[in-house]
């Protein structure tokens, strides 16, 4: 296992965290009645008992899934979770948008913690798998259509174009297409280090013409996390769609008591000095349609649905979902309801802004499937690499230095190099010599006239010798200066790049393949564990 030492930055030096956020870490009771269970090791055993005794069925899934993962390239250690999830087994689930070459760092750390989290509550007694939910039926291409790729030489933009008429699809019906081949060139031409040959071979594998953006994510997940049991799921398969068409239709009939629950629960939230994540409006409903190939939200009109400019009874809605369960999909406040109705699901893996999600999600959990499974924080981690720990000691600063911008960081580094009050000594320096010439210029004329032209060479001369020296320094001056902003474009692309977390930007296999795919196996033991699920921490896992 590759050995790294881990630091923890704690909640008040994340950017970005929400008050309901650092409630769930630091103050749980506050927040006690969004959520069924408490982040905790009863809590979980609570949760799974739940989603034990609810379970319908399981074959119908499983079936659907080994399908799906055997497609997608999973090896022998997903077959056994499978095998366990038919047996009894609870599911712990993370879920993420599919990103180019797996987007953020942060998507594959969600699947660390499922996979941890998993394994922890098995030795707890509590047979678990863990699941990874493709977000296949998103539609946001913006969000997925490109990386951020960490290169020695600097981040490199990797984007894959596409035409106007394939905005708004989900993105499992878009194909990669032959631009995916450019894109792939440029990320490989730049991995080194001694996994980069395994990377390499998993992206080109994965990222082809004809796979969409959801197979290909899929594809290089199974390749990347071979061996640790992960189930893929991917909701826009016909035979999961079609398990999922029930809780769909039932969110279609409740629409109205669903909506005013919502509604009341976001003035609670804001009553509490919290935020609702989605705001929700009378005519809102929790489903999109499929209209003409495109994703569109479904909204109420008087006693119609209305699905862009196309208007439906509850019936003809209905009718549309029978012939093609994935003409309907969820909003992301519906999604996880459909993801635990078809899944035994005993723990969700969310990031801060899905808690926010997920305190709005309980209506709807209550009224349509009448359990909530636990929702535990994903890990987070920074990676530092050596050269960028260098640069850390070198100038006495720390990551939350980085966090803090620009200005900041500039003065700190500033402060620690060469001093600024060098140029201001010289010139005082220059200053105290010319007054001193002029003081004795008049004594030593008494004392010999000849004197003073003695003086006016040696005071050109020591004024020469003076600025060849300001200037020899003012160069130094330059090159400190072309020093300070190479270390600081170092500093704020490797640890904030775009004034944000490195792992909610950068793409993680460029550091994977310089440092070997062992480092996830560090990332695992490094994450959060049962016992202080609830401890909130940013790992700073140094290389």
């Amino acid at each position: 296992m590759h050995t790294m030492r881990f630091e923890c930055l704690g909640p008040h030096e994340i950017p970005r965290l929400s008050r309901l956020t650092t409630s769930y870490f630091n103050d749980f009771p506050s927040v006690r009645k969004y959520f069924d269970h408490p982040p905790t090791l009863d809590g979980l055993r609570a949760s799974a008992a739940a989603a034990r005794k609810a379970s319908a069925s399981r074959t119908p899934i499983v079936s659907a899934l080994r399908e799906l993962n055997a497609r997608l390239g999973s090896d022998d250690s997903v077959s056994r979770s499978l095998d366990r999830l038919a047996a009894g087994a609870v599911a712990v689930v993370a879920g993420q948008q599919t990103g180019l070459f797996s987007g953020p760092a942060y998507t594959i750390y969600k699947v660390l913690t499922a996979i941890r989290v998993a394994g922890e509550l098995s030795t707890h007694g509590v047979d678990a798998a863990p699941v990874f939910w493709l977000a296949s039926e998103d539609h946001d291409l913006a969000e997925v259509d490109h990386c951020d790729w960490p290169t020695r030489a600097g981040i490199e933009h990797i984007e894959l174009p596409h035409a106007p008429e394939i905005e708004g699809r989900p993105v499992a019906d878009i194909p990669l297409g032959p631009a995916v081949e450019f894109a792939l060139q440029s990320a490989l031409a730049s991995l080194d280090g001694p996994d980069s040959g395994a990377i390499a071979s998993a992206l080109r594998s994965s990222y082809m013409p004809a796979d969409s953006y959801s197979s290909a994510c899929g594809k290089l997940l199974a390749r990347l996390l071979a061996g640790r049991g992960l189930i893929l799921f991917d909701p826009h398969e016909p035979a999961i769609a079609a398990l999922a068409a029930p809780v769909l239709a039932s969110a279609l009939r409740e629409n109205s008591g669903l909506i005013s629950g919502l509604i009341k629960r976001g003035r609670d939230l804001e009553h509490s000095g919290f935020h609702a994540q989605v705001k929700v409006t009378d005519s809102a409903t929790l489903l999109f349609a499929k209209i003409e190939g495109r994703r569109v939200p479904v909204r109420t009109r008087n006693s119609s649905f209305q699905a862009g400019s196309r208007s439906f009874t509850l019936d003809e809605l209905l009718a549309l979902l029978d012939r093609d369960p994935r003409n309907l999909s969820p909003s992301a406040l519906l999604r996880p309801v459909v993801q635990d109705s078809l899944l035994p699901t005993a723990a969700c893996i969310v990031g801060p802004a899905e808690l926010a999600y997920f305190a709005q999600s309980e209506v709807v959990y209550r009224r349509l499937l009448g359990r909530m499974p636990a929702a535990l924080p994903r890990a987070g981690f920074t990676l530092i690499e050596p050269h960028v720990a260098r640069i850390l000691r070198k100038y006495s600063l720390t990551v939350p230095d980085v966090l803090r911008g620009r200005q900041h960081l500039r003065r700190k580094l500033e402060r620690e190099s060469v001093p600024r009050a060098l140029a201001r000594q010289m010139s005082l320096g220059e200053r105290n010599l010319r007054r001193y010439l002029t003081r004795i210029r008049k004594p030593l004329r008494k004392l010999d006239p000849t004197l003073t032209a003695a003086l006016d060479i040696s005071e050109r001369k020591m004024l020469y010798q003076l600025e060849k020296l300001r200037t020899r320094a003012g160069r130094a001056a330059d090159r400190r200066t072309e020093l300070l902003d190479h270390h600081e474009r170092i500093l704020r692309e490797a640890l904030a790049p775009h004034h944000d977390l490195q792992e909610r930007t950068l793409c993680a296999l460029p550091i994977l393949a310089r440092h070997g795919l062992s480092v996830l196996d560090s990332l695992v033991e490094g994450s959060a564990t049962l016992a202080n699920l609830t401890a909130a921490c940013h790992h700073l896992a140094y290389l």
